[in-house]
């Protein structure tokens, strides 16, 4: 249970991308030593959520998932676009009260901030909130269960920005103190990018 509130906020871990992009499954690609999937997992804030599901095509990556005590959705149609991945991490949000989506490929983003955003949500629950940096939004974003049904209507790989501008009068940014923590990595290329070598 929630330790701060009754609310109830759940939390899907979208790991089930083509990395089409990326020429490789960038999940198991390591930064500064560990893996970005890894990394992932371990700025999920799990003493103060109600509930984790890591949606995934990847036996690695349902394994690690499985390995820290979170649950597990299978998707092996990376194809049918993050949609997709939406609706199967919501399957195992319907007692929930909110939902928080994270992605995979921010490698400097932290549990500390993480946590924050989720308590900035606690105070204001009837907002989306996103994390954001000098008013520029980026991942993670927390929606209110109202929204549920909303983002189950997406189709292909429109994710949830499409939800929140259709409703930007309900969105609420948190601030992170570090711009890096909202970069990601979309590319192989990006791992020698200056801007992240200047972060490590």
């Amino acid at each position: 249970m929630n330790k701060s509130t009754q609310l109830k906020i759940g939390c899907v871990v979208m790991a089930a991308g083509g990395s089409s992009r990326f020429g490789r499954n960038k999940l198991l690609e390591e930064f500064n030593g560990s893996s970005l999937i890894a990394r992932a997992l371990a700025a999920v804030p799990a003493d103060i959520l109600d509930r984790t599901a890591v949606v995934t095509g990847y036996p690695e990556v349902h394994a690690m998932a499985k390995a820290a005590n979170f649950e597990t959705v299978w998707n092996d149609r990376p194809e049918a676009g993050v949609s997709l991945t939406i609706r199967l991490g919501l399957d195992k949000m319907n007692d929930m009260d909110a939902a928080m989506f994270m992605v995979c490929d921010q490698p400097l983003l932290t549990r500390a901030s993480v946590s924050a955003m989720v308590e900035f949500f606690i105070g204001r629950p009837d907002h989306i909130v996103g994390m954001a940096h000098s008013g520029e939004r980026g991942n993670p974003c927390i929606f209110p269960s109202e929204f549920f049904p909303e983002l189950r209507r997406l189709e292909g790989d429109a994710g949830g920005s499409a939800v929140i501008r259709r409703h930007t009068a309900s969105l609420l940014l948190f601030e992170a103190d570090n711009a890096a923590e909202l970069m990601d990595l979309d590319r192989a290329s990006d791992f020698k990018n200056s801007r992240f070598e200047n972060e490590h």
